[in-house]
């Protein structure tokens, strides 16, 4: 595990974004962890976050010219990692959706740099993929080409079908899913950590009954 995909998880666990216990997802399923992202909510936690997103980038080594974030949470999600890519020397576009047209001023769906070449989206979870496939035709119409995503946490577990969201996104769209850290990093954190041994095998026994591999 690559030491940052490991402070990451420390650190959302420090801010609150990581939690366990028993949650209910949208699936119904009743999962042993949470990651609510709305909760990096101040500037210092942004900023980390930012960077976060930059050294998975950087550790996969996409080909892209652009970022884009989706409305809403993918507004400051993009905005950070664009700042922080900058702050290592890679100064790059990037743009974000309205969820409704603007007919006045500049007008547009989008905000910031025009969409143009190959473009990583930004955002914060895949669950049902929807996000992606809005970001997807939203790229697409402007005449650019979607080239992957980036997203905080890759939770590994099956959708409707066999296969998890990003093997969906990938299957679907033929792009790359990145992320800070997936289920796998998650496991290997808690297996490391005596005390959270509870916590480990109730993650276990829900990757078993839900989970894919990678």
């Amino acid at each position: 595990m690559k030491n940052f995909r490991q402070e990451f998880i420390e650190f959302a666990l420090a801010r609150g974004v990581l939690c366990f216990g028993e949650f209910k997802t949208k699936a119904g399923r009743l999962s042993p962890y949470f990651f609510n992202a709305g909760l990096f909510n101040d500037g210092e936690a942004l900023r980390k976050l930012g960077q976060f997103y930059a050294k998975a980038i950087v550790a996969a080594d996409p080909s892209f010219d652009m970022l884009f974030g989706p409305a809403y949470k993918g507004i400051p999600l993009v905005s950070a990692t664009a700042v922080a890519l900058a702050e290592i020397g890679r100064n790059l576009p990037f743009c974000f959706n309205r969820k409704e047209a603007k007919d006045h001023g500049e007008g547009g769906m989008t905000v910031g740099a025009q969409l143009a070449g190959r473009v990583l989206i930004v955002d914060d979870v895949i669950s049902a993929g929807t996000s992606v496939r809005g970001s997807v035709q939203i790229i697409r119409t402007a005449g650019a080409a979607p080239c992957g995503v980036v997203v905080a946490l890759d939770r590994m577990e099956r959708g409707s079908g066999a296969l998890s969201a990003a093997q969906e996104v990938r299957s679907q769209f033929g792009i790359p899913v990145i992320s800070i850290a997936t289920l796998e990093d998650l496991t290997a954190f808690l297996g490391a950590r005596a005390d959270m041994a509870r916590q480990l095998q109730a993650v276990e026994h829900y990757r078993k009954e839900y989970g894919v591999s990678a």
